[in-house]
């Protein structure tokens, strides 16, 4: 079976897309964002493919692309659609896949449905990023709890940010999870540096086994 994965936050904003693109570049993954909200700077799948180096094939297209920046309910009521959340369906691929999700986990794809649940319809393992600032201790726990409770396979936890050992320490103590490492903040982050920063922090195995 091919590799499917994941890709969910503790919040929006923890630097899931740069993780993506380096996770996707490390495992020769495609990439799938299946709802972007607001594009006006680019799209995230653009994003991926810039700093993960990934060809234009590997980059499957969008479900559905809204044009405000707002969590995908709210974007798509203001764009007069509603999102159909039972289309939302990985789509097939002869790579490894690397999934995005919007926000963090509990964002809500119409008045309905939450990323969540369609994570836990599709049964794919998940991986979790965090970011490392203040207040992820609470963030990250209450995470897991919610995808343990779905009964989604947890991969682990991915860190983003400057070290803070003991918050990540505790983490993964109290919440039974894997720690998978640790992606710096890059300054400059280019391809180049986040490939080398992404083999620096994370063993590709822990993510296929």
């Amino acid at each position: 079976m091919m590799t499917r994965l994941i890709v969910s936050g503790t919040d929006t904003d923890v630097g899931k897309t740069v993780f993506c693109a380096g996770l996707a570049g490390a495992l020769g993954a495609d990439y799938w964002k299946p709802v972007q909200a607001g594009h006006e700077d680019g799209t995230d799948s653009r994003r991926v493919a810039e700093l993960g180096g990934l060809v234009p094939e590997r980059i499957l297209p969008e479900q559905y692309v809204l044009n405000t920046p707002a969590s995908p309910h709210h974007a798509a009521r203001l764009d007069g659609i509603a999102i159909d959340d039972h289309a939302l369906l990985p789509p097939p691929t002869g790579r490894p896949l690397v999934i995005e999700g919007a926000g963090g986990l509990m964002v809500p794809v119409n008045d309905d449905t939450l990323f969540i649940d369609i994570f836990a319809r599709w049964k794919l393992p998940l991986v979790l990023c965090a970011r490392t600032a203040l207040g992820t201790i609470n963030h990250s726990l209450l995470s897991i709890e919610a995808v343990r409770r779905r009964n989604i396979p947890l991969v682990g936890i991915a860190f983003i940010g400057d070290e803070q050992a003991e918050s990540e320490r505790i983490i993964c103590k109290l919440g039974g999870v894997r720690r998978l490492g640790r992606l710096p903040y890059l300054a400059p982050l280019t391809r180049e540096s986040l490939r080398s920063a992404f083999a620096a922090s994370f063993n590709p195995t822990d993510f296929t086994s």
